[in-house]
């Protein structure tokens, strides 16, 4: 069963993490045989859930932490479960998409692949998407990559491998489909940037380890290199897709 690693910060999570562009929906949307119900598995606080609400008749999501889905954004469309995502409680047979957004790294694989054929519709289409490392510029860079890599590094749980490797070493045993290259892209300022950092497993772990905050050890240089607090830059985050197809639809 896949760990839940984010109970502790679903609120910091709901308000800090940046959202995926609205044309990644709409290459996925136009991917399985019919629209009708997708699976958004691990949903978190339902950032997914709410675009692909607006592409399908109706969405169902899961995921392991109940702290996770009391800060979902409730939709007419959208039923919210606490399930694992290789039990996920769902009819077989009865999804045209299985969406996993910035999760798939933490699950069981092999069990999350049975569960995915067994509630796959023929034509369904499964896609896990994820990111990683993010970018503002030459200057904050290294900044970016001491603090992650450097000193919440160790603090990492082993699974964010498949992250650092940019989901290309990931298990994928399905017709796979080319998709085109997406990213996020924000405006920030530094106290939003320390935000999202305070939403890593690793600050958390770092913390309960050590009993010491490790943006103590990068802020001092993270400010010289930033300047002013206020200023807002612009962050960059490479998505890294894997979709494919589940089943052959079915000839009439």
């Amino acid at each position: 069963m896949a760990q839940d690693h984010f109970s502790k910060l679903a609120a910091a999570y709901a308000k800090s993490r940046p959202t995926y562009p609205e044309a990644l929906y709409d290459f996925l949307a136009s991917l399985p045989a019919r629209r009708e119900v997708v699976w958004d598995c691990a949903c978190g606080n339902g950032q997914a859930s709410v675009s692909l609400a607006m592409r399908f008749q109706k969405v169902i999501a899961t995921d392991l932490s109940a702290s996770q889905i009391a800060q979902a954004v409730p939709r007419d469309t959208i039923t919210y479960r606490v399930a694992a995502a290789e039990n996920s409680g769902l009819p077989g047979a009865s999804v045209d998409m299985i969406a996993v957004a910035q999760a798939f790294h933490w699950l069981d694989f092999d069990k999350f692949f049975a569960e995915v054929r067994r509630v796959s519709r023929p034509g369904a289409v499964l896609a896990v998407w994820g990111y990683g490392r993010h970018s503002v510029s030459p200057e904050i860079d290294p900044v970016l990559e001491k603090y992650f890599a450097g000193i919440v590094g160790p603090y990492w749980p082993p699974d964010a491998k498949w992250l650092v490797e940019k989901y290309q070493t990931i298990p994928f045993p399905f017709e796979e489909i080319a998709a085109p290259r997406f990213r996020m892209e924000l405006e920030w300022n530094l106290n939003q940037m320390l935000a999202y950092w305070e939403s890593w497993s690793a600050t958390q772990r770092y913390r309960e380890a050590t009993g010491n905050d490790p943006m103590d050890l990068i802020l001092p240089e993270l400010k010289k290199v930033w300047g002013p607090s206020e200023t807002t830059k612009t962050v960059v985050w490479p998505l890294y897709l894997r979709v494919g197809r589940v089943q052959e639809e079915r000839s009439s």
